[in-house]
């Protein structure tokens, strides 16, 4: 019997077949190991990674000044008032310091602990991975009583250090500019202003000392970012549509052990139903939290309850985390000398020593105040205990929503039009707007794996009402129903019916409404599907263009535009789709729903803190930021996503 195996060439495996690349060749053939993408993050990951440096300095308190200044050339420069780079000679290289800085990995000062105690840009790959990605680098040093320059060109040295003059003061003045053949997914290849405005406006807030000026020389915009009252500045930053009902809370703490450990912690309460935790290591925002949340949440959780106790307001039932957290706006920023993350993206903090320490330290601060404003803690405790009756009246809408009761009853909303499969890395759960176009898509879907929730109205502004309210609602309810993962901090991704969740409204102001109030009901509760990457937003077409038995469809006016030119005569039949609901069931599967031509946009949030406070913004009670902010973005906006 003949086997059917297919014959290959092979090839000898020597030592001749390893490719060793020279110097920073590596970091050019794979980029995103070292910055995440190719496309705008990535770009403005340069920016940042040389930023952070100079905040190094400030940290370190050699320096106070940082100003960034964005070209007309398409470079950008950060210029810091430090101690300047070294120039010296290095002993291991028999070259000048600064040349080991931009042309090798994993060397600087951010090993040596009496050089920088801590430090933001933990790797050192900081100004070598920017001189390897960029077209040209120079280097401007003020120090020992001179000026020195250097040049650099896609990670290689063009032109020797060199004494250009003299010098009454030091600092360091790095400008670059990214190389285009490195960032294809970023064509613009520009640095966006208000994306670096973020940025800084936050740093400013974390480290109170530094004055930071952003300059546009393009747009001739100019900003000063410096917050004396730091995290303080930071919860007003926040809480701008917030009403407090208490001061803010500050604390800060010093380990003495030998490993440098000091946290700083901002807090205060509001009216809202909201709770708003931002924590950062050494001034990098870890998204998903790690030790230094937990051990604040749980010693904000036993001095809440003890108190409670101790004034005879707690007789019963303890209070719950989240009972003590529903209206909290709270900052952690933890300087840690040896930080231990999860994974390389350093977005949540593994130490666990730094759970115990703020368990210990910030239970006897916030105690002590507690003790020392008992009108304070009166407010803060019966604000809990509202928000514990509120959840223990919940307690059955919350159990229906459990996946397991899907299985055991039939609990599903009446309007759903669920699919067949019962895999749910296949499955898409559309929520639609409207019952006729409910109608439409039920009828054009593809029913193995499509399901259709359609939505009568406006759903509720979740912003401002609390959780007993919000599950009155009966739409909200078929929502939480229909995807059966839980809500809030009980919501699992892994629970959820389908795989997919995509919003699907009109392409008007009415629909872009309820697109914003369902992504800030997603945004409020079900938070961990978007960090999960499982919720989307369906882009249906604007224009249906038709010339004899050509059909084309136009997403935007620009499109519209293109197309036209190309059809070229009159003889053009345009629709302008007002809804959904005008499509035919054929039209509406194949421009928005078939996953062969269809167009969909993953909702991310890449700024928790910038999300917080323009979701207070845009769907809060207060009027008068929402109007400042349409006034100011009305002319330049086009979407706004969460």
């Amino acid at each position: 019997m003949r086997l059917g195996f297919k014959i290959i060439e092979m090839f000898e495996y020597t030592a001749e077949s390893i490719k060793r690349l020279k110097g920073l060749e590596g970091v050019r053939k794979r980029p995103a190991m070292y910055i995440g993408d190719v496309g705008k993050k990535g770009f403005h990951h340069l920016a940042f990674e040389i930023i952070d440096n100079a905040i190094d300095e400030v940290l370190a308190r050699y320096a106070n000044y940082v100003k960034i200044t964005i070209h007309k050339d398409g470079s950008i420069s950060v210029e810091d008032n430090g101690r300047g780079i070294p120039v010296d000679i290095h002993p291991e290289t028999n070259t000048p310091a600064i040349e080991v800085v931009f042309m090798e990995l994993h060397a600087g000062g951010k090993f040596e602990n009496s050089v920088y105690k801590i430090s933001g840009g933990l790797h050192g790959v900081g100004a070598s991975v920017v001189n390897a990605l960029s077209e040209w680098t120079d280097v401007l040093v003020k120090r020992n009583n001179k000026t020195y320059k250097i040049k650099f060109s896609k990670g290689k040295k063009v032109e020797d250090l060199k004494v250009i003059s003299d010098a009454k003061d030091t600092g360091t003045i790095v400008r670059f500019k990214p190389d285009p053949e490195i960032f294809t997914e970023y064509p613009k290849l520009e640095f966006d202003y208000e994306y670096l405005a973020d940025r800084l406006r936050e740093i400013s807030f974390l480290v109170p000392q530094v004055r930071i000026e952003l300059v546009d020389e393009i747009t001739n915009k100019k900003q000063v970012f410096h917050s004396p009252e730091g995290l303080k500045d930071f919860i007003k930053y926040l809480d701008i549509t917030r009403k407090h009902i208490t001061p803010i809370f500050l604390t800060t703490f010093i380990s003495n052990s030998s490993e440098f450990m000091e946290v700083e912690i901002a807090l205060c309460y509001n009216d809202s139903y909201d709770e708003v935790i931002v924590s950062f290591v050494n001034t990098v925002n870890t998204k998903e939290g790690g030790t230094h949340v937990t051990g604040f949440k749980s010693s904000l959780t036993r001095s809440i309850n003890d108190i409670g106790r101790k004034m005879n307001l707690i007789k019963k039932e303890p209070l719950q985390g989240d009972d003590v957290r529903e209206g909290l706006t709270a900052i952690i920023h933890a300087k840690l000398s040896n930080p231990i993350f999860e994974g390389q993206t350093k977005i949540k903090l593994a130490n666990d020593s730094v759970k115990s320490f703020i368990e210990k330290e910030f239970y006897e601060r916030f105690s002590r105040w507690l003790e020392e404003n008992p009108k304070i803690a009166q407010i803060i405790i019966e604000k809990a205990l509202e928000n514990q009756r509120a959840r223990l009246a919940a307690r059955k809408a919350r159990e229906a929503v459990r996946r397991k009761n899907f299985i055991e009853s039939d609990v599903l909303p009446g309007k759903l039009a669920d699919c067949i499969t019962k895999e749910k890395e296949i499955s898409e759960l559309f929520i639609v707007e409207g019952e006729s176009a409910g109608g439409s898509a039920k009828q054009g879907r593809n029913r193995e794996f499509q399901a259709i929730l359609p939505l009568k109205g406006k759903i509720l502004n979740v912003e401002k009402k609390g959780l007993d309210k919000a599950l009155d609602n009966e739409e909200l309810r078929s929502i939480i129903s229909a995807i059966g993962c839980g809500i809030k901090d009980s919501c699992k991704p892994e629970e959820s019916r389908y795989g997919k969740i995509i919003i699907m409204t009109d392409a008007d102001i009415d629909g872009a409404h309820i697109r914003t109030l369902l992504l800030t009901l997603f945004y409020r509760y079900f938070y961990n599907l978007i960090e999960a990457g499982m919720l989307y937003i369906a882009q249906p077409p604007l224009y249906r263009i038709q010339k004899a038995k050509t059909i084309k469809y136009a997403y935007s006016d620009e499109e519209l535009h293109k197309i036209l030119k190309e059809f070229k005569d009159d003889n053009v039949i345009i629709q302008r789709y007002k809804g959904l609901g005008e499509m035919n069931p054929e039209q509406l599967w194949e421009t928005t729903m078939n996953p062969e031509t269809r167009i969909l946009k993953r909702v991310t949030v890449e700024d928790a803190a910038q999300a917080e406070r323009w979701l207070s913004v845009c769907m809060g009670l207060d009027v008068a930021p929402r109007k400042e902010f349409i006034e100011k973005y009305a002319l330049s906006i086009k979407d706004l996503d969460i």
